[in-house]
């Protein structure tokens, strides 16, 4: 397996494979051409989010600062806000749905560490090898149709949000939430269930 094969496997992967190094090189470059955009200049931003990003729907909202690794493992649906200061860590796929809300300093971790040291450290490690120190390996982040994240949530690799969930500012999401839950706090939990009745199409209009 390449590299690339072992890290979207979920498995312990060179994260500075040259593969790697070139993805982030290039999400740099775009997203430095991102943040020199103004506020008024949508057809630009949404020219460079299509050339950044693994596919993007309409009418969707990227504040700025905005920080990702690869931009290529993020997929994005349609009628989505996603607010200033955000950080997504996609070195595996991070799926948002449609009409979802992102609220400022949401940050999306795919890449991961074994919290064991003995497993951590890189067998044998030696900067001769051009290793890595650490074993890194990345798993997948799921955020359903009509959810919405409160400001400051964070979100663990392998984490699934289910459908109309609401997610409470400041929780840190360490496990899979059901759909059409408010769910909240460190580890969050759910709190109780949601109306799941769709928004009508009305409430959604154009813009950046």
């Amino acid at each position: 397996m390449t590299e690339l094969e072992k890290c979207m496997a979920g498995e312990y992967y060179d994260c500075h494979d040259p593969v790697f190094l070139g993805f982030k090189a290039q999400a740099a470059k775009l997203l430095k051409e991102y943040h020199t955009l103004a506020y008024e200049q949508k057809a630009e931003k949404t020219a460079i989010l299509k050339q950044l990003l693994g596919a993007i729907g309409t009418n969707v909202s990227v504040g700025t600062p905005f920080v990702c690794d690869y931009g290529r493992n993020i997929y994005i649906g349609s009628n989505v806000s996603v607010n200033m200061n955000c950080t997504f860590i996609d070195c595996n796929k991070i799926t948002i749905g449609d009409h979802v809300l992102i609220a400022p300093n949401v940050q999306l971790y795919t890449a991961t560490h074994p919290v064991s040291l003995s497993q951590r450290l890189t067998p044998d490690w030696n900067p001769e090898t051009g290793e890595y120190f650490c074993r890194t390996y990345a798993l997948p982040i799921k955020i359903g149709n009509g959810c919405w994240l409160g400001g400051g949530v964070v979100v663990l690799p392998g984490v699934t949000i289910g459908n109309g969930s609401v997610i409470g500012a400041g929780s840190v999401v360490t496990k899979d939430i059901p759909p059409h839950v408010l769910a909240a706090g460190n580890p969050c939990r759910v709190m109780r269930s949601l109306d799941h009745l769709p928004p009508p199409a009305s409430h959604f209009r154009d813009g950046m």
